[in-house]
């Protein structure tokens, strides 16, 4: 039986994530670190640091979402541009997605010597919101209890994440989140623009009762 390219990407992260919750060194040269990544140069750390978690359900929860939701990227790139170069556009979304959601938090902190983030949440909600655009009223439940159209939730997540990010008030971050959903959203409409006419007529076509 072939593995999925979310299946491989979940592997890979856990056992990195493994090895750094017990390996406190190799935790602290992966970290999202924009101080060292600035002065250092350490320009890695952007990838790196979205293949740790700082805990077994830190990386349970992100790893689980997007064992759900990535399927359903992997499966329409794959349709698009087939099965090799839709795997390879795959990867290089869902690395992108890590990266592009650091960059503002980079910015506001590369001058924090005492800023570090870590875990794959900018890769996650690429793909959770990529997922959105294709199938917006597919139900997404929150903890088995609320499930909402994943259109809803969706714009519920992102004004969350905002205000969230603005308030900075946990040690969470935020504005990966936002910036991750953003990405996988473009990302979609970039390469797949009538996934744009699909998700308006599908979402005016939703009847809550």
């Amino acid at each position: 039986m072939t593995l999925s390219i979310t299946v491989v990407l979940i592997i890979i992260t856990a056992i990195s994530s493994f090895y750094g919750i017990n390996n406190a060194a190799f935790m602290e040269r992966c970290m999202f670190t924009p101080y060292k990544i600035k002065r250092n140069g350490q320009w890695d750390r952007f990838v790196t640091s979205g293949f740790i978690h700082k805990d077994y359900i830190h990386l349970f929860f992100n790893m689980f979402t997007f064992y759900f939701f990535g399927g359903v990227v992997e499966q329409v790139l794959a349709y698009k541009f087939g099965v090799v170069m839709g795997g390879a556009v795959y990867v290089l979304f869902y690395l992108l997605g890590i990266v592009i959601s650091d960059i503002p938090t980079y910015l506001k902190n590369q001058d924090n010597s005492y800023y570090r983030a870590l875990g794959a949440s900018g890769g996650t909600a690429a793909t959770v919101f990529a997922s959105i655009i294709i199938l917006p009223l597919s139900d997404i439940c929150l903890f088995g209890i609320l499930c909402l159209p994943g259109f809803i939730l969706g714009v519920l997540f992102l004004l969350y994440s905002y205000f969230k990010g603005k308030n900075q008030d946990d040690a969470i971050n935020h504005d990966a989140h936002l910036y991750g959903a953003i990405f996988g959203i473009v990302f979609i409409l970039v390469i797949s623009p009538e996934s744009a006419t699909t998700f308006i007529a599908q979402v005016l076509s939703y009847r809550p009762f």
